[in-house]
């Protein structure tokens, strides 16, 4: 076939179609032979036209640019237009001050960004440094970015599958998958096509760029390389997601908005009135607008987001989870639905035997993963391995039918070869059997490996009395029919009932655990050469084993946590839907009597989509795009959505969640990179941790603010009732902002370290919408600034009655107004709480330290010589002093009055 043609068939064959095509066709449209492979020639010439096998580099934006972008924020805004008005007024250092917190920001937001470019980089290096291929004729080593399509691929045990092959000869070949498909057990794998409906978990025809081969040897065409293969495709689908913003960006992006559209429309119309109706110069009138603003504007208060979001990553980093960007704490406060991943996330991605069946007994197995600690169990009681002869016999079987190798100590084992072989190794170990010793005693003198064809393993022992003896193990359906006897508990064998045991199977399955039959058969001494003769039949079946990956028990509690708190959890994997479901229900999650696989994802249009992701909550055999589609429409159903996983098919979803979670140990780096959070310790627990964490965090800012707007409203009306009457400012510009950037700031910040209130888990999530100026917070500001107004301008006239100056008045008015804001600070740590406990008056650390910083910076203040002239301050007496802390005691009580009084209406 000339080269032109070949190219063009090459680009238009979509390498998702080569699992239901012939491998014969395969080598036929490429123009490669399964023994030689591909010329030199051609090699050359795919190469230059198909480019080199890797992921394209996306095109980022510039350094520069990047950092420029992150001052695009309304909030930012909002601080830049502070920074002008104190800049207006002179106070180059207070102007500095804010102009060092929008650069804070701005450096934090430019070290975070780049998410998705990091993922696509992270998927990049999931590709294959080496290859094997056959060209020419000859085999030899390439690097895994020269492979082309055509190119005829080796691969064994260890190696990661280097490109999109098409199996033409495979030995007991199986390939771990979990990174692409979610599903928990290596994929048998053979040369024969598949349906054209095949999910991507049952290719089993293909194997797949990025993933490894734990067992094993194949040999495959290369159908698809680079941006073109599986990998590619999810590379691809990363990039086209649009990532959200958090629930509290959003709505301080509407907040910040309105109070800057408010003040503006406030600052105007106050001009306009002084220069109209009342006897105002342009330039007095001018400067108390300016105070107006400087008055309103809480300029403290991203200061206070940032350091309260961080103040709640640092707790999380106790907590094992590493938070990768700072709103994405507190958007875990707002979390209604969790979507999780099964393999590796809700469970521990280690394949156990949870259940032998004998033939009159099925023993229920304790423990979970590789670690051989654990036991058996009869009828829920647990019994010695040793009393039961046919169990061991039984696990002894399992154990030299494998290859594979257990290492580690303590909890943390590791398995060298098949999981499942691994899990049989385990079992052993629980019997008491020494897989070591065991070898040792029965050497193995041949094997026939597992082959998908064939679905069986057999080995052939000898030990060192001359006796002999084969083992077989595979799937049920395939060694019932190899088999003639069943061993009985006394070592002897009666005639099979194959009944009895399609029911054991049927029974094991239904418990969403994959099912492996154990068989044996004696031989000769002499025996040396295994062949499939010897083991077609006439076997004696040992029993059944079923094995599942087990989930977390500590996930089971923190499901359980999640649930009472009002937040659902659904299950999105890629494995089986019987093995999801059984999963589902040891974990406790709600729905589990329905199941939706991809193929009904397929069958949805958006809106029975939905409805049914409302409704159900365990989805099996799904592919990247369904996660992404689960989540998309969990979203537009209103929504607030965390999703967890570990793999690569997890990333586009975890990119587009509201928050995603990434698992840390185990997780691939794509996940990782996609994600906004990271579980150092591969706990789900820790997400019902952060779940707490983040309304903590959330119920602190909701405090920052009601704390700071109350007193920018009390200095606001002030300013507006001295202009509107044509009274003598109570308190000048530079005076508010020396309240605001410095005791408002430090008295704000304590509110950061302020622990979970009672029953932060058992309220419902708050809805995305709530406002951030809800009723309550309306209503507090609203009382709380009538209050500090009256107490500004109550203490400004009384002192002026007295027959103090105008400096002496204001520097009372201020005083005032830092006192009023210390006892505020007291009310405010408890929103739903009294306050007027020995707790609450006790304070904490923060809060002790804070006031005995913003005292002694108010006594410098009032009695500084420098500060005099700076602002225009007067000392003032002892008695003045008590007048004015009398006034925050009664600020106080006030408080607490009505704070009961609205518990009471509540209640009622």
């Amino acid at each position: 076939m000339p080269q032109a043609k070949i190219d063009a068939e090459i680009k238009t064959s979509p390498p998702s179609e080569w699992h239901h095509r012939s491998f014969a066709e395969a080598l036929a449209v490429f123009g490669s032979n399964a023994e030689t492979g591909l010329a030199n020639d051609d090699v050359h010439q795919r190469r230059s036209s198909c480019g080199p096998n890797r992921l394209p580099e996306p095109r980022r934006q510039g350094p520069l640019l990047r950092f420029l972008l992150q001052f695009h924020n309304v909030l930012i805004y909002v601080l830049l237009a502070a920074a002008g008005t104190t800049a207006v007024l002179g106070h180059w250092v207070d102007t500095g001050v804010i102009l060092a917190v929008v650069v804070v920001n701005a450096v934090i937001g430019f070290v975070q960004e780049g998410k998705a470019e990091q993922a696509l980089a992270a998927i990049r290096d999931m590709l294959a440094p080496k290859a094997t291929v056959v060209r020419a004729g000859r085999r030899q080593t390439i690097a895994g970015e020269d492979i082309v399509p055509g190119d005829i691929v080796i691969v064994e045990a260890g190696d990661r599958v280097p490109a999109d092959l098409r199996l033409l000869e495979v030995r007991g070949l199986k390939i771990q998958e979990a990174a692409l498909t979610g599903e928990s057990v290596a994929v048998d794998k053979a040369p024969d096509a598949v349906s054209p409906s095949a999910p991507l978990g049952d290719r089993q025809s293909l194997a797949f760029s990025g993933t490894m081969v734990a067992a094993g040897q194949g040999k495959g065409i290369a159908v698809a390389t680079g941006a073109a293969t599986e990998l590619g495709r999810v590379s691809g689908l990363i990039a086209e997601v649009q990532p959200t913003t958090t629930p509290l960006i959003r709505q301080m992006a509407v907040f910040a908005k309105w109070l800057t559209l408010t003040i503006l429309a406030i600052s105007a119309a106050i001009l306009l009135f002084g220069l109209t109706l009342a006897d105002y110069s342009f330039s007095d009138l001018f400067m108390a607008v300016v105070g107006l603003s400087v008055a309103a504007i809480p300029e403290g208060l991203p200061a206070i987001l940032t350091v309260t979001l961080a103040i709640g990553v640092q707790g999380m980093a106790q907590r094992h989870a590493i938070v990768r960007r700072l709103p994405a704490i507190e958007a875990l406060g707002s979390v209604s639905v969790i979507c999780s991943d099964k393999t590796g996330t809700l469970t521990k991605n280690e394949m156990t035997v949870a259940s032998v069946a004998t033939a009159k007994r099925l023993f229920a197995v304790s423990g979970s993963g590789y670690a051989p600690h654990g036991g058996f169990l009869l009828d829920g009681a647990d019994i010695a391995a040793a009393d039961y002869p046919l169990l061991i016999d039984l696990s002894r079987g399992a154990l030299l039918c494998s290859e594979a190798e257990l290492s580690g100590h303590d909890e943390e084992w590791t398995v060298i070869g098949d999981p499942m072989e691994g899990a049989l190794l385990t079992l052993a170990h629980k019997a008491g059997l020494d897989p070591t010793f065991e070898r040792r005693a029965n050497p193995q003198t041949d094997a026939i490996p597992f082959d998908a064809q064939h679905r069986f393993m057999a080995s052939l022992h000898h030990d060192h009395t001359g006796e002999a003896a084969i083992y077989v193990k595979g799937a049920p359906e395939r060694l019932l029919q190899m088999c003639a006897h069943q061993r009985r508990e006394d070592h002897s064998d009666e005639p099979i009932d194959l009944d009895h045991w399609h029911a054991q199977a049927h029974a094991v399955a239904d418990r969403g655990q994959r099912v492996l039959a154990i068989a044996t058969k004696k031989t000769r001494g002499d025996h040396q050469a295994l062949v499939f003769d010897d083991v077609e039949d006439n076997l004696t079946l040992l029993g059944l084993v079923g094995l599942i990956d087990p989930p977390r028990e500590e996930a089971v509690a923190a499901v359980a946590q999640c649930r009472a708190a009002g937040i659902q959890v659904k299950m999105i994997t890629g494995d089986h839907a019987g093995t999801a479901r059984a999963i589902a229900r040891q974990l406790g999650l709600g729905n589990t009597d329905t199941v939706l696989q991809g193929t009904d994802i397929d069958a949805l249009d958006g809106d029975a989509l939905c409805r049914q992701a409302t409704q159900v909550d365990v989805f099996a055999r799904t592919s990247p795009e369904h996660k992404l589609r689960l989540v998309e429409a969990l979203q537009h159903s209103g929504a607030v959505v965390a999703m967890t996983g570990d793999g690569v098919n997890d990333a586009p979803a975890l990119k587009r969640a509201d928050i995603g979670i990434a698992m840390g140990r185990k997780g691939t780096e794509a996940a990782k990179e996609a994600a906004e959070i990271v579980l150092a310790d591969d706990n789900f627990a820790t997400i019902a941790a952060a779940v707490n964490a983040g309304r903590t965090v959330y119920d602190n800012l909701k405090k920052a603010i009601v704390f700071l707007l109350p007193v920018n409203g009390g200095e606001s009306l002030s300013l507006i009732i001295a202009i509107l009457l044509g009274l003598t400012l109570p308190i000048t510009p530079v005076q508010i902002l020396w309240v605001n950037m410095v005791s408002s700031v430090v008295l704000a910040m304590t509110l950061a370290f302020e622990q979970s209130e009672r029953g932060v888990m058992q309220r419902p999530p708050r809805r995305p919408d709530e406002p951030i100026l809800s009723h309550f917070v309306v209503w507090r500001v609203a009382l709380v600034s009538a209050l500090f107004c009256g107490g500004i301008f109550g203490k400004f006239a009384f002192a002026q009655t007295q027959g103090a100056s105008v400096e002496e008045a204001r520097t009372i008015a201020v005083n005032t107004l830092v006192v009023m804001e210390i006892f505020y600070l007291f009310s405010v740590r408890y929103l739903n709480n009294p306050s007027l406990t020995l707790r609450g008056i006790a304070g904490t650390r923060p809060v002790l330290i804070a006031i005995s910083a913003v005292t002694a910076l108010q006594f410098l203040f009032t009695y500084a010589p420098f500060m005099e002239a700076f602002f225009d301050t007067r000392p003032l007496s002892l008695q003045e002093g008590l007048q004015i802390v009398a006034v925050g005691v009664a600020l106080l009580l006030v408080l607490e009055f009505e704070k009961q009084m609205r518990h009471r209406l509540v209640s009622h």
